[in-house]
């Protein structure tokens, strides 16, 4: 049993095999995929897919690189979104300060109004930090979490950093970059998480494992970022896919 906890399903990457992409899935082990949304359009397209199949969830956000470029009532709209049934959490959001694609200024204020949306409808968060480690904890302990805590999705901080976010009630999510050979910052993390407080992911189509590098990821490729973590972790495949469902289902509940 895997979950894959962030998926970019409805990326134009996946438009022409979609069905074969699930099976190849669900033979690797797969239970459920979240799908994660970065703009209005793309929420909209997440929870249709998770309206089209059972195992598959959506999230709903603007990520950093569209915060530039809102309605004025993108607030409500996500609002309405958020209390679908089948949507989980507000995400992904965050800051991006690799591409710098929005103003930082303006992804900090989307930020900020994200955390109180969620607040406010006492959902989870699921975030995207990019080069931006003091922004977002600086950002994340003045305005405060939500009550359900989060995702530090596709975690690229440092061990002090993960302590820190698991602090503020915030799971650390791993992909296929632990698995190359010279990340040995986040292999040492994966070795060291508490297992109550990790979850795994592949962000496809992006950041494909070693096996599959400069390819296409898809969500089957999570069993290859099991794999890693269980090795580096000195324990069976199996129990970590067992906690890290456990894991999601403690911040999502029953899905």
């Amino acid at each position: 049993m895997l979950i894959d906890t962030h998926a970019h399903l409805d990326d134009r990457k996946f438009a022409a095999d979609l069905p074969a992409v699930l099976e190849r899935a669900r033979q690797a082990g797969v239970v459920k995929i979240i799908n994660a949304a970065y703009d209005l359009p793309s929420c909209r397209r997440a929870i249709a897919l998770a309206e089209e199949h059972a195992f598959i969830y959506a999230l709903v956000g603007i990520h950093p690189h569209d915060a530039g470029r809102l309605p004025a009532d993108y607030l409500e709209q996500l609002a309405g979104m958020a209390g679908h049934k089948k949507v989980l959490a507000i995400g992904e959001i965050g800051l991006d300060y690799y591409r710098d694609l929005s103003p930082r200024s303006v992804q900090q204020q989307v930020f900020r109004q994200q955390l109180d949306l969620a607040r406010r409808l006492d959902l989870p968060v699921v975030i995207h930090d990019r080069d931006a480690h003091g922004d977002i904890l600086s950002i994340l302990k003045s305005d405060g979490v939500p009550r359900r805590g989060g995702i530090m999705h596709c975690f690229s901080g440092s061990l002090e950093m993960a302590q820190e976010c698991m602090k503020l009630g915030f799971y650390i999510s791993l992909a296929g970059p632990v698995t190359y050979p010279n990340a040995r910052r986040l292999q040492e993390i994966a070795a060291r998480l508490p297992l109550e407080r990790l979850l795994i992911e592949t962000d496809c189509p992006y950041l494909a494992p070693q096996e599959h590098r400069g390819q296409r990821n898809e969500p089957a490729y999570v069993a290859l970022v099991a794999q890693e973590i269980a090795r580096l972790r000195g324990m069976e495949v199996d129990a970590l896919g067992r906690a890290v469902v456990a894991n999601a289902t403690a911040l999502f509940g029953e899905m």
